[in-house]
């Protein structure tokens, strides 16, 4: 029986840590997946800030993982110390963070019920004020990127602190890609993040810009699909937030006949 992805070359551009699954269901599907990290993750120049937050880490009422890479790069530290505190209910913005903090032994998560963004999370009922006020908040999340979840919390009472414990840098160039547009052999795109976007914008020249802009790209949230279009993209096609949903997306596309 013939595969919905026989002989296209999807490029997968998650950080190569969080790009193994989706990955394997492209080749299921009969597809090449390319692996193009637009994000690529290092640990913290500085470790001290994360050192400060686990010695004070009995004093937090809640800490938010920001995805996956957060966990990774805080929580064997943590461990390394000390046990996770019993008290301490641990938070994140999507699944892929719940399924990271359960490799570690944490559970109890609080994760919003259908959404997965910052927005949704701050929507849940443990992070409204009456919930955060006067209590100390800990927020685990790379260099840079946006500050609603620490504004907002501080706006309603909560005391933030918000510790870089990873780096996300852009890719040196994008000749790879590039080569594949060259090629005719670049079939489509998953771009799972708004920043890895604009990374991947900042790369490209003209000619491959314009190659860009008419090729299938798959985003799994409606800001990351709003960022595309404002930048040109032509045919942006959102999916469901979970690797599943991104697979079933893909899939289902009216792909043209080889």
């Amino acid at each position: 029986m013939a595969r919905p992805l026989q002989g296209r070359t999807i490029v997968v551009t998650r950080p190569r840590a969080q790009a193994a699954q989706l990955a394997a269901g492209i080749g299921e599907q009969g597809g090449e997946a390319l692996l193009f990290p637009l994000l690529e993750i290092s640990a913290v120049a500085d470790p001290a800030p994360l050192q400060v937050a686990i010695d004070r880490l009995d004093s937090y009422a809640l800490a938010i993982f920001i995805s996956p890479n957060a966990v990774d790069h805080s929580l064997p530290a943590i461990l390394a110390r000390r046990p996770w505190p019993k008290a301490l209910r641990p938070a994140a913005i999507g699944p892929g963070t719940v399924n990271a903090l359960a490799a570690y032994g944490v559970g109890d998560v609080l994760l919003p019920p259908d959404r997965f963004d910052s927005e949704a999370l701050l929507s849940v009922p443990g992070l409204q004020a009456a919930a955060v006020r006067r209590r100390r908040v800990l927020i685990l999340r790379g260099n840079g990127g946006r500050e609603l979840l620490a504004d907002t919390l501080r706006e309603r009472g909560a005391q933030v602190d918000a510790v870089a414990c990873y780096e996300r840098r852009a890719p040196a160039d994008a000749s790879p890609l590039q080569a594949l547009w060259h090629a005719g052999r670049l079939d489509a795109i998953i771009i799972s993040s708004s920043e890895g976007l604009r990374n991947l914008v900042g790369l490209l020249d003209e000619e491959a810009l314009a190659c860009l802009r008419s090729t299938p790209v798959f985003v799994p949230h409606q800001r990351i699909a709003e960022s595309a279009r404002a930048l040109g993209l032509q045919r942006v096609f959102q999916s469901a937030p979970t690797d599943a949903g991104i697979m079933a997306a893909v899939s289902a596309h009216d792909w043209p006949r080889a």
